[in-house]
């Protein structure tokens, strides 16, 4: 928790000033306590913000300092969003993998906040979107074994313990009397069963719109039969990155109380080999009726997430959709660690979402959907075929998606690239995972809040 600072004993103070960004000066004061000063540079904005208060968050922990105050005047020129940038700074800089073992996450040293200009509330709602944040981190840090299907399930829906959300999991069982095959057709062959959990917040009980988010909730990914080379294994623990961000974006919006409903849409499952997994070759059903020609057992992420925008538009009423997923290598090889790559539907709900990274801070790059791509996921035997025939892997896999959207606004989040971080790219980071995506989630769901309002 980030307090107020009330002239407690600090051993470090941080002041964010005109200058180099990322450039830090110390000096010792009078009273034989540290300063830090932080340059903010001539464009100050809020993925500075972030990369300022990260960065100072960094040096006072190298600093083995037990407590900072940090000056909050300069987060605070940018509104409530720099006050949220500045929190997530500075616990994303302070964040230590070693909490990976537990939900549970504060700093080693005592945060406290001073400055002019800022609000308490904002504030406050900077700590809760950054645990939110964190606790992501977490989840996809942590190593597969501790992180069966179940396990995420129960994670996921535990984490909103205590706020007005309501949960729900189907077991094996249910999932297969209810029809979910592209889905089963993935996680069924695993000895740890697959679970779909389903977290519905309702902030605005008198609107039908309805907000879906549907993440990818893969624990292992070995790759099937199309089984991963030896340099990729190291990452298969990560591929439920995009179903954790959704479920931390839901606990966010309800922790912040904002007047939307929201339900978030998780298959859980791994991508083992046995002897009753998927084949390529295979022709598969899926819960929206279409058939799937399987071309790679490793493009599974898709086939669950085919169920999952099904189940969000047909079982819980969502009227405009998200999905986020590590889905693509495709997608680094166009656009490297820094950006998300988008696939959008329609352009008015693609503009929310640029709306939403400028508050948030993060990036998104919009992919290409001209039809001449669609040629190349036509199936033969099936409607739809899981991988392209030719090239364009990451937008053919958003593409492939599409085709269970059933006409909804609809944007496709491929942040493969942008879920972990190799060490080099934001200061706001450490190495492993980032937590992508659930800042811009949250203010996703704000602005059609603020929408809904402003058309009273």
């Amino acid at each position: 928790m980030i307090q107020r600072y009330h002239n407690e004993p600090v051993g470090l103070r941080v002041t964010p000033e005109p200058g180099d960004y990322l450039k830090l000066h110390d000096r010792i004061l009078p009273d034989g306590s540290e300063q830090i000063t932080v340059g903010r540079g001539g464009s100050w904005s809020v993925l500075a913000c972030k990369e300022v208060y990260g960065k100072a968050s960094k040096a006072v922990q190298a600093s083995g300092a037990k407590s900072a105050v940090f000056d909050l005047s300069a987060a605070a020129e940018l509104g409530r969003d720099g006050l949220l940038a500045a929190a997530e700074g500075i616990c994303g800089g302070a964040y230590q993998m070693k909490y990976t073992l537990s939900d549970q996450w504060e700093p080693e040293f005592a945060c406290y906040a001073s400055g002019e200009g800022w609000q308490e509330q904002d504030l406050q709602l900077g700590w809760t979107l950054a645990e939110s944040i964190l606790r992501t981190r977490s989840l996809v840090n942590r190593p597969a074994n501790l992180l069966t299907p179940e396990r995420l399930a129960a994670a996921l829906t535990e984490q909103c313990a205590g706020l007005p959300v309501e949960t729900q999991c189907y077991d094996r069982g249910t999932l297969h009397e209810l029809g979910l095959e592209a889905f089963l057709a993935v996680g069924d062959s695993s000895g740890h069963s697959p679970v779909l959990a389903v977290l519905r917040y309702t902030g605005a009980p008198d609107s039908a719109e309805r907000l879906g988010l549907v993440g990818k909730g893969v624990t292992v990914d070995s790759g099937g039969y199309n089984l991963k080379s030896s340099g990729s294994m190291a990452g298969i623990k990560g591929d439920m990155a995009g179903g954790a961000a959704v479920a931390a974006a839901v606990r966010a919006i309800a922790a912040a109380g904002i007047p939307v409903n929201v339900t978030a849409v998780v298959p859980c499952c791994e991508n083992r080999i046995s002897t009753t997994s998927l084949l390529p070759g295979d022709l598969i059903g899926s819960l929206s009726g279409k058939t799937i020609e399987v071309f790679n057992a490793d493009a599974e992420g898709r086939l669950i997430l085919a169920d999952g925008l099904t189940w969000a538009i047909r079982k819980e009423g969502c009227t405009r959709l998200v999905d986020a997923a590590t889905l693509t290598g495709a997608i680094c090889a166009m656009l490297g660690y820094v950006a998300t790559g988008v696939m959008a539907s329609d352009d008015g709900w693609y503009a929310a979402l640029e709306r939403a990274a400028a508050h948030s801070g993060e990036r998104f790059w919009r992919m290409p959907d001209f039809p001449e791509y669609e040629k190349l996921i036509r199936g033969d035997l099936g409607d739809v075929r899981n991988t392209s025939r030719d090239g364009c892997g990451a937008i053919t896999a958003g593409l492939f998606l599409r085709h269970f959207t059933e006409g909804l606004p609809w944007l496709h989040l491929d942040i493969a690239g942008t879920a972990d971080n190799k060490g080099y790219v934001w200061e706001h980071q450490v190495p492993g995972a980032t937590g992508t995506a659930v800042s811009t989630l949250f203010h996703l769901a704000c602005g059609l809040a603020e929408k809904k309002e402003e058309a009273k």
